[in-house]
Parts: C-alpha cells; sequence; structure tokens
C-alpha cells in the first residue's frame, strides 16, 4: 500500500509542477497583461491544489501508519483551508487586476476579445437614446 501511496504522490506532485511551469512559460510568452493573468491564476491554482493533494496523500500514510496522532488531522485541515483560501483569492485577485488594468487604460492584444469595451458602448449608446428621447 505504501509502494501505490509514494507512486501516486509523485505523480500528482508531478502534475502539480507541471501546471506551475505552464504558469510560468504563460507569463513569459502572453502578449497582454490579461492573458498573463489568465495563466498565472489558473495555472498557479491548479497547481497549488495537486501539489497540496500530494501533502493530503503523505499525509494519509502517516495516518495509517503507528506515528498517527492529533496533528495529522490538524495538517490535513490546514491544507484543504489553505486550498480553499487560494482557489477564491487567486480568482478574485485575477479579476481585480484585470479590471484596474482595463480602467487604467491598458487594452487587450488586438488577438483577444474586449466584451468589456464593447459592453461599455452598449451602455453608453443607450444612454444617449434615453437622452434623446426626452
Amino acid at each position: 500500500m505504501d509502494t501505490f501511496l509514494d507512486i501516486l504522490m509523485a505523480a500528482v506532485l508531478f502534475v502539480g509542477l507541471a501546471f506551475n511551469t505552464l504558469g510560468v512559460i504563460g507569463i513569459l510568452r502572453f502578449p497582454d497583461v490579461y492573458t498573463r493573468l489568465h495563466a498565472d491564476t489558473k495555472a498557479t491554482t491548479f497547481g497549488s491544489v495537486f501539489t497540496s493533494l500530494a501533502v493530503l496523500i503523505w499525509l494519509l500514510r502517516r495516518w495509517g501508519g503507528a506515528d498517527f496522532d492529533g496533528a495529522v488531522l490538524q495538517q490535513a485541515i490546514h491544507t484543504v483551508v489553505a486550498v480553499v483560501v487560494l482557489a477564491v483569492t487567486n480568482a478574485t485577485g485575477g479579476h481585480a487586476i484585470s479590471r484596474a488594468a482595463w480602467y487604467a487604460g491598458i487594452r487587450p492584444a488586438r488577438a483577444v476579445c474586449d466584451a468589456l469595451s464593447a459592453d461599455k458602448a452598449e451602455a453608453r449608446a443607450s444612454e444617449g437614446k434615453k437622452e434623446g428621447e426626452a
């Protein structure tokens, strides 16, 4: 059983490392702040989730062993809470940074769709119609 958990833990760590590496490559290669943020937040979230899953597998191994104590359960709970907090704050932070960049005047590269500009233009057009009707 320990050999299976060791192999599973190594595989999950490899997947986490691969996601984090792809995030770094995305930050270096993508053309603008929006696509870089997408690469950073998505890849680091998945990378951290898989790395934390490897920690949980390691704790599961300790739980089944003779050296089980309350600290193992406490570490598992801390790991799960950290993953949940990371997933929420990573997505929220990425959204806030991209919104701030847009309001600072940084526009997406030409190949990227800018739905916020279209929504703003549509809102301005509908306001103009309302003012013209009065």
